[in-house]
């Protein structure tokens, strides 16, 4: 088995596992919502498929498609499937932003609700600073269909510290260096936009100091953990 096949088989086992982790931590319901993985060293995309059951996903029925979110035939291709309709959202993030390597995409209540507001999620809480260092902002309106959702993905989070981008009128997508960071990220948007949301029915939430902001942002990135 050559080097590329194996690192499309294990990051297929990755992406369908990571999937289950939308639905138990309740980001998503039915078919709806998408996590993909780059394949590293190569200009190659793993996602799921196209309205495909959750229980029924297995990493075989993972789909590999360019980063253009064109299917790919081949011994690790799997041309019978088609991929998520938001793979052209994901292939636009990986071609202009080469340090993501995850993407997520759910319509988690919370989070879609503040995307239905236009909203963005302001930065109130040290779980934020950690996470996110700073607000999490509200991306354009795009229709799925084609990359415009990906444009607006990428013009709204470049040069920003948040992982995280609420499009509008549509709901979170999440980014990170890898998948499994892109998940986590997806995870933490819901738990904050459900937080805010509850404290803003109490009044008006205290915003954090932007200098302390950055400075929970500093130690969480680069001294918390193992």
């Amino acid at each position: 088995m050559n080097a590329l096949l194996e690192a499309i088989e294990r990051i297929r086992a990755e992406v369908c596992a990571l999937h289950a982790e939308l639905t138990r931590n309740g980001l998503v319901v039915w078919t709806a919502g998408n996590v993909s993985a780059r394949v590293p060293g190569h200009d190659l995309l793993v996602i799921k498929p196209s309205g495909v059951s959750y229980g029924d996903l297995t990493p075989e029925l993972m789909v590999v498609t360019d980063l253009f979110g064109t299917p790919v035939d081949g011994e690790w291709g799997n041309p019978l499937l088609a991929p998520s309709s938001d793979t052209a959202a994901h292939a636009y993030v990986y071609r202009h932003m080469p340090e993501v390597g995850g993407v997520v995409h759910t319509h988690s209540s919370y989070a879609t609700a503040w995307a239905a507001r236009g909203e963005p999620i302001p930065c109130v809480l040290t779980m934020m600073g950690d996470e996110f260092g700073g607000e999490i902002p509200v991306g354009p309106f795009a229709l799925i269909g084609d990359d415009s959702i990906g444009q607006g993905i990428v013009a709204t989070l470049q040069g920003s510290t948040s992982p995280a981008v609420l499009m509008k009128n549509h709901g979170p997508f999440t980014i990170g260096k890898d998948a499994r960071a892109a998940v986590k990220a997806a995870v933490m948007c819901e738990e904050v936009a459900k937080t805010v949301h509850l404290s803003r029915q109490l009044g008006e939430p205290l915003p954090l100091d932007p200098a302390l902001i950055d400075a929970l942002y500093a130690r969480y990135q680069n001294v918390y953990g193992q």
